[in-house]
């Protein structure tokens, strides 16, 4: 398997990952009471196989593999298997690799679609502080998507509990308290991880230019996403809202950040010379 390129260590993740995403319908099933180990094992594992296939970019192009869609998705990818795996450590939060596996799964066959891995601009990220900012950033969305979903989940089982409905997928769900817990601190870690990003993107600016800021379309719309988040964590910490509202806030801001990810990447001079 030594010979392998990237796109084949990622299709080997990507099926880890279907295989997880499948099993994880059984522990559904149980409610989460047993089982989590073995997506917890499939999800390490396609970590594993994400993370070669990512070394293996980078080492043939000698840069950050973070240029065009399907790097980019596979960094993302990597990004939230590692956030899945170190909570699913937490005996609290072993249902979590559960929840990412059909995220994974998503992500990865999105990442495979045909065209997505065009020839990308001439390395940006050849500077060390351009490279770590790169990567703790999309490390931070990572987390940002794993609360996003745990938000979901938490909207879907309020509902339910409101309105008393008896189905069957919310009644396999973990509790509410957990669900809130859990998207409380993937934020948490998500603001943190984008705010040490987005100080060593400043840091680099800094050194390219002289300023630590410009008018660049990217920069702004990074500073909207992260004043959005801190308002929401400093809402939710004064228990302004309850976990309802904290929801809400956690899908529709990462939601936004998806939907225009990549159309600020494009408008930007910086991140698309």
């Amino acid at each position: 398997m030594a010979g392998l390129n990237e796109r084949q260590w990622f299709l080997i993740a990507v099926l880890l990952y279907g295989v997880s995403t499948l099993y994880g319908v059984f522990v559904w099933r149980r409610g989460f009471r047993r089982d989590n180990r073995v997506c917890f094992g499939l999800v390490l594992a396609g970590l594993a196989a994400n993370v070669t296939a990512m070394f293996v970019r980078g080492v043939s192009l000698a840069r950050c593999p973070v240029t065009n869609l399907f790097e980019a998705t596979m960094f993302i990818g990597w990004a939230v298997a590692l956030v899945a795996v170190v909570f699913g450590l937490i005996r609290r939060f072993q249902f979590v690799p559960v929840l990412a596996s059909p995220v994974l799964f998503g992500l990865g066959v999105f990442g495979l679609m045909p065209g997505l891995d065009g020839a990308g601009p001439e390395p940006q990220f050849w500077r060390g502080f351009a490279s770590l900012h790169a990567s703790i950033t999309l490390l931070a969305y990572g987390a940002l998507g794993l609360g996003a979903l745990a938000g979901v989940m938490f909207l879907v089982q309020g509902h339910d509990l409101k309105y008393r409905k008896l189905r069957a997928f919310s009644a396999l769900l973990p509790p509410l308290q957990r669900l809130e817990r859990i998207t409380w601190w993937s934020v948490l870690v998500g603001f943190v991880l984008l705010s040490v990003g987005l100080l060593l993107g400043a840091g680099w600016l800094h050194h390219e230019t002289g300023t630590f800021w410009s008018a660049d379309p990217k920069i702004i719309w990074s500073a909207v996403v992260w004043v959005g988040y801190l308002v929401l964590l400093v809402l939710h910490a004064r228990r302004r809202p309850g976990g309802r509202p904290l929801a809400w806030g956690v899908v529709g801001a990462f939601a936004f950040v998806m939907l225009t990810f990549w159309g600020t990447n494009l408008l930007s001079p910086i991140h698309h010379p």
